[in-house]
């Protein structure tokens, strides 16, 4: 297997993990908080859930024979997702009412609803590196 076939594993395995990691986070959230409704998410989480399924879908189709169909518009893709999902802890962090109940700032609950979830935001990195690796490769094979 050339460096070329395995960046799209690569690619997946760390959209796969993010979209898993998204949603788990929003939904044990969700179970977590007694007698919370899906309202009291906040926009956040529901941020956080929608792009967790379709990162978790873009990295199932990348080991498909769907990824072709993709082709140069993957890694793009890929900084998209993963410019929200900083953007999405940015706001978190910084907009009381943003975050998901119960989130964590620095690994504590010091402030409930406002803060950086330091895994979200370094799988988003990685998702952001992947994105532009496969992004520059996708260029440098039409030349650009």
């Amino acid at each position: 297997m050339s460096s070329d076939s395995a960046t799209p594993l690569y690619a997946s395995s760390i959209a796969i993990v993010s979209g898993l990691y998204s949603i788990g986070s929003a939904a044990g959230t969700m179970m977590s908080v007694p007698m919370m409704t899906a309202a009291a998410l906040g926009i956040g989480g529901w941020v956080m859930l929608l792009l967790g399924i379709v990162v978790l879908v873009h990295g199932i189709v990348l080991l498909t024979s769907l990824a072709d169909r993709l082709g140069r518009r993957s890694g793009p893709l890929m900084v998209l997702w993963a410019v929200v999902m900083l953007l999405n802890q940015a706001l978190s962090a910084a907009v009381a009412g943003w975050g998901m109940p119960g989130s964590r700032m620095n690994g504590s609950s010091m402030m409930a609803g406002v803060g950086w979830d330091t895994g979200m935001v370094a799988i988003a990195v990685l998702m952001l590196a992947s994105g532009l690796i496969m992004s520059s490769r996708a260029s440098s094979d039409t030349g650009m």
